[in-house]
């Protein structure tokens, strides 16, 4: 079976272990491209997107770490 295209909000804070109310706020802050579809308005995040976003977050803390600006929250 093909992989699917689109995820939900609960699927991707599922892959990234937060809570639905952190995907939510990645998704109205613009940093987790989404988009909205149905009548009711629901969000679905591309899997390719989500994939670029994880992308970037180790580039970001990789460039952290390399400045000296990681603190260790999850140690």
């Amino acid at each position: 079976m093909a992989e699917k295209r689109f995820m939900t909000l609960a699927d991707v804070g599922e892959v990234l272990n937060i809570s639905s109310s952190q995907t939510y706020a990645l998704v109205r802050s613009g940093e987790l491209p989404a988009i909205q579809v149905g009548g009711r308005g629901q969000w679905r995040v591309e899997t390719q997107v989500l994939e670029d976003y994880i992308a970037r977050a180790y580039q970001k803390t990789a460039a952290s770490v390399r400045d000296g600006l990681h603190a260790e929250h999850d140690a």
